[in-house]
C-alpha cells in the first residue's frame, strides 16, 4: 500500500531517477554507492538529463564518474538561457540583442532583433541563416565577408571540440546544401567572434549599420550575448529607430499598408 504521507524531501525518488536514465534500480543504487566504477559516457548523460543538471552539475558528475578526465563533448544536454537574462534584453528597446550558444544556435532574443532578421529563414542557428536564407546576399551589407567570418567561427569551434556530434552534424548539413559553405569552409580560416561594424539592408526600413558587441555570458559556458546599436550617421540611427516603432506598433508595417 502507497503512503499517502508527504513527502520529507523534495525531489525524486531514486527509483524515479532510474526510470528516466533509462537504469535499472539495482545499477542506480550501485553508482549511487561507489560499487559502479565504470558508467559509460551515455548512461551519465541520461542521468544528467533526468537529473535537469547545468553545465556545472554535469562537470561535476563527470569528474565524480571519471577523476581527472575532463567530460568529453556531448549534443545531448540542451541549453538554456538564463531567464533574468532574457529579461534585460527585452527591456532594450534601442538594441537588437540575441544569445548564440556553442553550437551556433539562436538560444534567446528581443523584439527588436526578432525583427531585424525577420525577413531571413532558419534564424535558428547563424550558420544555417546566412547560407540557406534565400534573401541573406540582399540583407548584409558585405555578405561575403559577414559569410567567411561565421565560417571561421564554425572552424574555430570545432578545432576546440572536434568529438561534438552536433558541430559535425552542421558541417556536414551546410556542406550538403550550400555550395559557397563548402568553398569557404575549404580555406580552413579560423577566427574568434569580433566586435565591428556590421551594414544592413532591411527590406522595410532600408539600410542602417550598426555597432556590434560581443560579451561572454558569465556562468554558461559557450553561450555569447550580442548586442548591436545604430551607428550615429543619422540614417542608421532613423532607420532603427523606424523598426522599433514598428515592433511598438507606433507606425504601421509596410508591408501591412501596402497589404491593406
Amino acid at each position: 500500500m502507497v503512503s499517502s504521507r508527504p513527502r520529507r524531501t523534495p525531489g525524486l525518488r531514486r527509483e524515479e531517477v532510474a526510470l528516466l536514465a533509462g537504469v535499472s534500480n539495482d545499477y542506480y543504487i550501485r553508482l549511487e554507492q561507489g560499487r559502479e566504477r565504470n558508467p559509460s559516457d551515455q548512461v551519465l548523460s541520461a542521468l544528467a538529463q533526468a537529473l535537469n543538471l547545468d553545465f556545472d552539475g554535469v562537470e561535476h558528475l563527470y569528474r565524480l564518474a571519471h577523476p581527472g578526465v575532463r567530460r568529453p563533448d556531448t549534443g545531448d544536454l540542451p541549453e538554456q538561457v538564463s531567464p533574468s537574462l532574457v529579461r534585460l534584453m527585452r527591456s532594450w528597446q534601442n538594441s537588437p540583442a540575441f544569445v548564440v550558444g556553442r553550437w551556433m544556435d539562436v538560444l534567446a532574443s528581443n523584439p527588436l532583433a526578432d525583427a531585424l532578421y525577420g525577413g531571413l529563414s532558419h534564424t535558428d542557428n547563424c550558420l544555417r541563416m546566412i547560407f540557406l536564407s534565400p534573401v541573406s546576399h540582399d540583407f548584409y551589407g558585405d555578405w561575403e565577408k559577414a559569410a567567411s567570418a561565421k565560417t571561421a567561427a564554425l572552424r574555430q569551434a570545432v578545432g576546440a571540440h572536434p568529438h561534438d556530434r552536433v558541430l559535425a552534424g552542421l558541417v556536414a548539413e551546410l556542406s550538403e546544401k550550400s555550395e559557397e559553405f563548402r568553398r569557404l569552409w575549404e580555406r580552413h580560416d579560423v577566427r574568434s567572434r569580433v566586435n565591428e561594424v556590421k551594414a544592413f539592408h532591411h527590406q522595410q526600413v532600408g539600410r542602417m549599420s550598426l555597432t556590434w558587441e560581443v560579451f561572454t555570458v558569465s556562468g554558461a559556458p559557450g553561450q555569447q550575448l550580442h548586442v548591436m546599436s545604430a551607428v550615429p550617421d543619422g540614417t542608421s540611427e532613423r532607420a532603427l529607430a523606424t523598426l522599433g516603432d514598428i515592433v511598438d506598433g507606433t507606425v504601421p508595417d509596410p508591408h501591412d499598408v501596402l497589404l491593406g
